[in-house]
């Protein structure tokens, strides 16, 4: 074997070893969550978003007590069945359950960090 074939073979092996570890890095990522939660209020905005990748994402208010300053909490959504479930609840007080996955190395899979695994009315 000549040694420009042998360099070629090396660079080769490098980039698909990278290109392995940043796909288990990103799988991990996306299954292993940092934390879990709930959070209520009112769905405000909800929509596709994105020039490449097209994701949904949204945000609800989440009001503490009667005349305080609403805070939003924006999050993001993979899953068409809950999707169309916030899209049906757009306006209406939700609760959602939600998986905080930090570290995700592209907006491909959502802008934010927080993925909604579970929606339900209130009503």
């Amino acid at each position: 074997m000549t040694s420009s074939k042998r360099i070629l073979l090396y660079i080769f092996g490098l980039l698909a070893a990278a290109l392995l570890l940043l796909s288990l890095y990103t799988w991990a990522m996306l299954h292993m969550s940092y934390s879990e939660g709930e959070r209520a209020g009112y769905l405000q905005k909800f929509s596709t978003r994105g020039w490449v990748c097209k994701t949904w994402e949204g945000e609800i208010l989440l009001t503490s007590m009667p005349g305080a300053i609403p805070e939003k909490f924006e999050f993001s959504v993979r899953d068409d069945k809950i999707a169309n479930e916030l899209t049906a609840a757009t306006g209406k007080r939700v609760v959602l359950s939600y998986a905080q996955h930090k570290g995700v190395p592209s907006e491909c899979f959502g802008e934010t960090e927080y993925f909604i695994t579970k929606v339900a009315v209130q009503q």
